[in-house]
Order: C-alpha cells, then structure tokens, then sequence
C-alpha cells in the first residue's frame, strides 16, 4: 500500500507541474508500478493491439529526399498508422518498431501508397489536412488524449502546452503535457509543432534537427509563431 501511494504520489507530481517534480523516467516507472498491481481499464485493449501486430504484421515504407526533412519514414498496422520518423537510420526505425511491437517490420510498398502520397503533398505545401485511420492502442491513455488533442489544432495555426492541458481536463499539467508530445509517435500528422510555450516561442521538438524542423514546418505552414 505504501508503495501505491509513493507511486499515485510521483503522478500527481506530474500532472500538478509542481516544483520538484521527479523526472520522465520515474515518472513512467511509477505508471509501470501502478499498471503491474492494478489492471487499467484499457489493458486488454493494448493487449489485443499488440496481438494484432504480432498476427497480422507491421509493415513501413519511406519517402526519399523530402525537403529539410531527408528521408522519413512511416509504419502502419492493419488498423492505421502507427509511427513516422525522420532523421534516423532504416536501421533504427526497424529497431524501434521490433521494441514497440515484438515483430520485424515488413517494407510494404503497395499496402502504404495513400501514407506516402498524403506526406508528399503535406510537405510540397498542397495538402492542409491528413486523411488518415491512426493506431494510438499501444499508447498509454493519458498520451493518447493529448495527441488526439493536438489532432485538432487546425493547420497554420498554433496553441500552446497549458492550453492543451486545459482542453483536456488537467489545466496544470503542462509538463505531463509537453513529455506527451515528446513521445509523439506520428509527428506530422499528429502535429506536435503546433503547440508553443506560454510566450509563443519554440520549445521542445524530438524530432528531426529539433526547433529548427519545428520552425519550418510552422513555416511551412503559414503560423506565426516567436
């Protein structure tokens, strides 16, 4: 029981913003905890979604040359999209695929023609919205509400972390917030860059070569931004 309550404790931490709030990695350890001694309400859910990819597969293909970005690529389930990345090797987003999902990936060509076809247009500036099915099963809930969120945010436009904590009933978590992005499995198409700090100014992008991606991609996108 102690150790329950340490856990819900480093939580609270987190979703409060509060002072001295222990880092990411505690914070993840502490979930785990919890997780391992009380089933969540979705449990089955990631499981069955991990089932699925173990049975049907994982497959990814790659956009070659994509301007500022180099070579991104993207993974998809038989449900929907799952990850993109830029600025990694082949090698690593295999790796990073067999981590999350427990299956080699299988480069698919043919199976993800509408991804690619959607990501060039975005970034040749004639595509403004994705139309895409999205695979978030595997991801803990709390991200999952705070990608959908981001989902919304219209393009050339921005909001910043304490707003989206707002929009999804945790106004003081705006660091829970900020590390959820981080972890944006799907940039891009779930866009993180369009979520600034309290004064309008860059802060934190994971992916690519950091504020200077997230920079031109608002540009990209016609949004002012500091």
């Amino acid at each position: 029981m102690k150790q329950t309550t340490d856990d819900l404790t480093t939580i609270r931490q987190w979703l409060s913003d509060a002072p001295g709030a222990p880092p990411r990695e505690t914070w993840m350890r502490a979930l785990d905890a919890l997780y391992s001694r009380t089933p969540a309400p979705d449990e089955a859910k990631l499981r069955r979604a991990l089932s699925d990819a173990r049975t049907s597969g994982v497959w990814y293909d790659s956009i070659a040359d994509a301007q500022h970005l180099g070579r991104v690529f993207f993974a998809a389930t038989t449900t929907g999209l799952v990850a993109i990345a830029f600025g990694v090797s082949e090698r690593a987003f295999r790796d990073r695929l067999r981590a999350n999902f427990g299956v080699e990936a299988e480069r698919a060509r043919q199976k993800l023609g509408r991804i690619g076809e959607q990501l060039r247009e975005y970034l040749a500036g004639r595509r403004t919205r994705f139309d895409l099915p999205l695979d978030l099963r595997a991801l803990p809930e709390f991200q999952r509400r705070v990608l959908l969120a981001a989902l919304k945010i219209p393009h050339g436009q921005v909001t910043t972390y304490g707003e989206l904590a707002r929009r999804i009933g945790h106004p003081k978590a705006a660091r829970a917030v900020g590390q959820a992005l981080g972890h944006n499995p799907i940039p891009l198409v779930i866009p993180c860059h369009r979520v600034l700090g309290a004064d309008g100014s860059l802060h934190g992008y994971g992916a690519g070569k950091g504020l200077p991606t997230k920079a031109w991609l608002l540009t990209l996108e016609g949004a002012r931004f500091e």
